[in-house]
Formats: C-alpha cells, sequence, structure tokens
C-alpha cells in the first residue's frame, strides 16, 4: 500500500514537472510541504541552479497558522525574488494538490508583484 501511494506520488510530480521544463524559458518556483514546514525554492532548470530559497523555520512567531506561515514565506520569497530583477515564474507544485498551503504561498507571490 505505501509503494502504491509513493508510485502515485511520483508519477503526478513527474507529470507536472514534465510539463513545466518542456515548455519554459522562466525560473521555476518549487514548493516542498512538510507537516510542519513548507519550503520554497527558486530553480534555473538551464544552470541546474538554486536561485534562492526560503523557509517557515526562519519564523519566529510561532501563534500563526500553517497557512499564515506559508503566505508570510511567499510574502518573503517575492521580495527575494525583486531583488534578483526577476518578474515572472513558473509555479511547480510538485504532487501536492492546488489548495491550502500551496495555494496560499503561491497567492502571496502573486500580490506581492510576480508573475507565475
Amino acid at each position: 500500500m505505501k509503494n502504491e501511494k509513493i508510485r502515485k506520488q511520483l508519477h503526478r510530480k513527474t507529470r507536472v514537472r514534465s510539463k513545466i521544463i518542456q515548455k519554459s524559458a522562466y525560473p521555476r518556483l518549487t514548493v516542498f510541504r512538510s507537516n510542519k514546514h513548507i519550503y520554497a525554492q527558486i530553480i534555473d532548470d538551464f544552470k541546474m541552479h538554486t536561485l534562492i530559497s526560503e523557509s517557515d523555520s526562519s519564523l519566529k512567531d510561532k501563534q500563526l497558522t500553517s497557512t499564515d506561515k506559508a503566505k508570510l514565506v511567499g510574502k518573503a520569497l517575492a521580495e527575494k525574488i525583486k531583488k534578483k530583477n526577476i518578474k515572472q515564474v513558473v509555479f511547480d507544485r510538485g504532487h501536492y494538490t492546488y489548495n491550502g498551503r500551496i495555494k496560499a504561498l503561491a497567492e502571496a507571490v502573486r500580490e506581492s508583484g510576480i508573475t507565475i
């Protein structure tokens, strides 16, 4: 059962990522979500190099909900993106569905002026 779940996750991740990498000349915003934290990276696929990374482990306020932390991570990531003069990125959700913390992070980046 566990192997079947992992196989399905890997299939979704591969399907989403193959569509993104083939068609995009922009850096990729990829998200990893654990039970406690959320991590986001900006990756240049041509150079195979991580340009920017951000996570909620650096946040000091422990009283926030996980969705609020994801919004703060999105805003902090957008500020770093602006400093690097990147105007547009491609969102890679991995095998996660686009709701909850993933959606909150993406919407916070969009609200800060970055085109996804």
